[in-house]
């Protein structure tokens, strides 16, 4: 449903980091939230939300994709 990079994010990664660090200390392992693309389902109409069989992935270039199914309660591993 939605498809983008950072490179399309109203704030560049290295200015959300800059502004970060003003305010706080950031260590290794920390992760930054920056939010969602455009495009998502409950502002569609009319809403689309994720079902059973859907799959959400992530991906960092050079690094990966993280894959999750989406299963419902009675069908979790």
């Amino acid at each position: 449903m939605q498809s983008n990079n950072t490179e399309n994010m109203v704030f560049s990664v290295p200015t959300i980091i800059a502004y970060l660090t003003q305010i706080m200390t950031l260590n290794p392992g920390d992760l930054i939230a920056s939010g969602t693309p455009e495009g998502v389902g409950y502002a569609r109409k009319p809403p689309v939300f994720m079902k059973p069989g859907d799959v959400v992935e992530v991906e960092i270039g050079k690094l990966g994709v993280l894959r999750n199914p989406i299963t419902t309660a009675d069908n979790r591993p």
